[in-house]
């Protein structure tokens, strides 16, 4: 089998290998799944970033996660091949692709599990790595009544994609990203071997893996939390014209405890400006209801502030009920009082608000450009700044999509995950999900999304890339900071040979060494 491997290597290049080979392979590993020659036109070798495009020697559907541990098994055997995991391709920068290596498919696990466990009074679901959250939100709500926590915006995508990251969403600040909201996995190392893992049992595979960028092991399985799903929500957009009255308000909110707050909080900045996609339209959540710049305080800038809150609540609840309590928690808040607007959805239609947006994109043709993103971390310490220059100057007429921006509570994260932030409690998220057309402003982009890295390096802000994407060994020590020892410690020990996750770009396909 390896000879074979090695002869398809050194014999073809990527693009052109032969189907009997690759038949070879799939025989030779003895897969349950499927494999398919990287040069044919797929997904393989393209990410939703649109950025980078690498191809593969072969994709790897596996059956389970057998398969996977055979895969990643026989390229330890060689001297040169990598294997990623790919999820739904929501990367941005490559980070799921293996240049002339193996590319292992996680959507055909997705059936592999999906059991409901009750343990000491709690509720828990075990689902595959490679399952989407939007199908276990589906699945769990309509079987159990029942769903997890903690979510993304948008859940097209894979349970291990987001737990290898985080998973943040506004529900983050009550229950920590999804990374918090674990509690087993199950996963393939970079040595072949399938290993259950948790809080107790084989710990620091557990916490690396959490947030690990799949450095140290595929996930496979994941044991989420659950809770009583809510049936409805009633959800709010609320307009600022300062960014210190919206920063009072959402750190205020982020603050109190459960049943003293609303169940969802983030925030965004827009243009102030009738802009379709930058400014004022993409505020109101009703196509009836209309933005009225009117109302804008004079002395207002070049772009305003929006906090979008939501809470939750049943069919059984009066509606006076929920209207007192949405009253008592804004009339503390400070936003423009005939600037509020909100809609009442069900939980399901609220959790999957992106994916309407995912529809309308795919319809007009505009789903598949590039998506140059930037998501940082920013200290609250520095968040003023930031705003000062970056979002107030450097960004002021948008980036062609949402511009999040929204506090999270650092004693809500686990510091043993392999997840690195800012100093301080409170720090702001801040995504700038920009959709371009192909060509020239691609790469103005990412050039502008370079400029405001360097600018947070040269002022000496405190923060973090969300989603990291590094090209040197020093940037990324630099990123880790005091837990880059660690994080290299995780991979001598769970992926030695730095088979797994080549397109985070973080080690070199060798046997790694401590220093």
């Amino acid at each position: 089998m390896i000879a074979c491997l090695g002869r398809i290597v050194q014999d073809t290049d990527a693009g052109s290998i032969p189907d009997d080979d690759v038949s070879t392979i799939s025989q030779s590993l003895d897969l349950q799944g499927t494999i398919e020659s990287g040069g044919i036109q797929g997904v393989a070798d393209k990410d939703f970033g649109g950025i980078y495009s690498f191809k593969p020697l072969a994709l790897i559907k596996p059956s389970g996660t057998e398969d996977i541990a055979r895969v990643v098994k026989a390229a330890s055997r060689t001297s040169h091949l990598t294997v990623a995991a790919r999820g739904n391709g929501h990367s941005i920068n490559g980070q799921a692709m293996a240049d002339g290596g193996l590319v292992i498919d996680m959507r055909s696990t997705e059936e592999s599990h999906f059991k409901l466990l009750r343990i000491g009074g709690s509720s828990y679901i075990d689902v595959s790595g490679g399952a989407l959250w939007e199908d276990v939100l589906k699945r769990c709500v309509s079987m159990f009544r029942l769903a997890p926590r903690s979510w993304t915006d948008y859940l097209g995508l894979t349970v291990g994609g987001t737990l290898s990251n985080a998973g943040v969403s506004g529900q983050a600040f009550r229950y920590g990203p999804q990374t918090s909201n674990v509690t087993e996995l199950e996963v393939v190392t970079g040595k072949g071997e399938i290993t259950v893992c948790s809080e107790t049992q084989n710990s620091e595979l557990f916490f690396g893996a959490l947030g690990g960028l799949g450095q140290f092991g595929i996930i496979t399985r994941a044991r989420v939390k659950l809770q009583p799903a809510p049936d409805m929500v009633r959800w709010i957009r609320l307009v600022y014209s300062e960014f210190e009255e919206f920063t009072r308000d959402a750190e205020f909110l982020v603050t109190r405890g459960e049943g003293e707050s609303f169940d969802y909080v983030e925030g965004f900045v827009f243009s102030n400006s009738d802009d379709p996609i930058n400014g004022w339209p993409s505020v109101p959540l009703d196509p009836d209801h209309e933005f009225n710049p009117a109302h804008i305080p004079q002395t207002a800038g070049s772009v305003l502030y929006c906090l979008e809150v939501a809470l939750h609540y049943h069919h059984s609840d009066h509606t006076s009920t929920v209207d007192s309590a949405v009253i008592g928690l804004l009339e503390r808040l400070g936003f423009v009082r005939r600037l509020r607007f909100q809609v009442n959805v069900s939980y399901t239609e609220f959790l999957l608000r992106v994916k309407r947006v995912e529809e309308h994109a795919r319809a007009n043709g505009i789903w598949d450009s590039p998506h140059p993103w930037l998501n940082i971390f920013v200290s609250k310490s520095c968040i003023v700044d930031f705003d000062r220059t970056v979002l107030r100057e450097m960004l002021k007429d948008g980036v062609g999509g949402p511009m999040l921006i929204y506090p999270l509570l650092r004693s809500k994260w686990d510091d043993r995950t392999s997840v690195v932030l800012p100093e301080g409690e409170i720090f702001y998220i801040v995504a700038l999900l920009r959709c371009v057309p192909k060509g020239p402003s691609v790469e103005k982009l990412v050039a502008q999304n370079h400029e405001i890295v360097q600018w947070c390096n040269k002022e000496g802000l405190d923060f973090k890339l969300y989603l990291p994407h590094y090209q040197s060994k020093e940037d990324w020590k630099r990123h880790f900071g005091n837990q880059w020892s660690r994080f290299v410690e995780r991979k001598f020990n769970f992926d030695p040979m730095a088979i797994l996750a080549p397109g985070q770009k973080i080690f070199k396909r060798s046997n790694i060494n401590r220093n």
